[in-house]
């Protein structure tokens, strides 16, 4: 019986910090067993070398520029399966922060007199751009949740994303709730998938996995409310991530 070839796996970056690449190399003795089921060609944190032929691209970061454009569509024509890497590919960002001003005032506060000589389009995530066929959210993205992509990838078997909230999984956590330590949390309206991670270890919820499909807004406001707080201090304290999602966003609490 001729013995079936392991899927061949590439890595990409477009606008981010590679962070969730590093914690994908960070994996350890995992990534040693991951390395035994597939053949990394292209992943320019573990290694030099550069391969073209390859079956799943793994893309992290956002899309911001019309070469970005180009180069993803490439990438999406070779391989059979995308794969979205991290808050950046899934939902914009951190660089989703100029969608909220006009592209040309993002451009001059940024680049100042060069702003003319900048090629910079609005930042879409992946999916806005081509056809993504498994999405890990979350900054960085969480080791578990990778491993769990990776078999439903080498399973041939859709990964489904959590659509409740990180509440659900700080309750069964036994986790005291942030606002009754007095700090502000995404947690009620933020996709869960992350088992609370950075409640679990004394943070707040930043919203880096993206908002719910529908966002409890009226539960929301009740927690507000219930805690003294006004929608304009929520919302500035948790733009970091969800600015590109513009209209859902601002849906979340008003």
């Amino acid at each position: 019986m001729k013995k079936q070839s392991k899927p061949k796996v590439a890595f990409f970056d477009f606008s981010d910090c590679e962070g969730c690449q590093l914690q994908f190399a960070n994996m350890g003795e995992t990534l040693l067993e991951v390395m035994g089921l597939v053949d990394i060609v292209n992943f320019r944190e573990i290694m030099s070398e550069a391969g073209e032929d390859y079956d799943v691209a793994f893309v992290e970061g956002s899309i911001t520029t019309d070469n970005d454009v180009k180069r993803v569509k490439k990438i999406r024509e070779k391989a059979k399966i995308v794969v979205a890497l991290g808050a950046c590919a899934t939902i914009g960002g951190v660089n989703g922060m100029k969608n909220r001003a006009p592209l040309e005032v993002a451009k001059k506060r940024v680049y100042g007199d060069k702003a003319d000589t900048v090629n910079t389009i609005k930042t879409m995530p992946v999916h806005e751009v081509v056809k993504v066929d498994y999405f890990i959210n979350g900054c960085p993205v969480y080791i578990p949740e990778v491993v769990s992509v990776l078999k439903c990838i080498l399973l041939g078997k859709p990964y489904v994303v959590p659509n409740y909230s990180v509440c659900v999984e700080c309750k069964m956590n036994e986790n005291v709730c942030r606002y009754e330590k007095d700090q502000e949390c995404m947690g009620p309206v933020t996709r869960a998938g992350c088992n609370s991670w950075c409640v679990n270890n004394g943070n707040r919820c930043y919203g880096c996995r993206g908002l719910v499909d529908d966002p409890a807004a009226n539960g929301a406001k009740d927690i507000l409310a219930k805690y003294g707080l006004k929608l304009n201090d929520i919302l500035n304290h948790f733009t970091l991530y969800n600015d590109s999602q513009g209209a859902k966003y601002d849906q979340a609490f008003k």
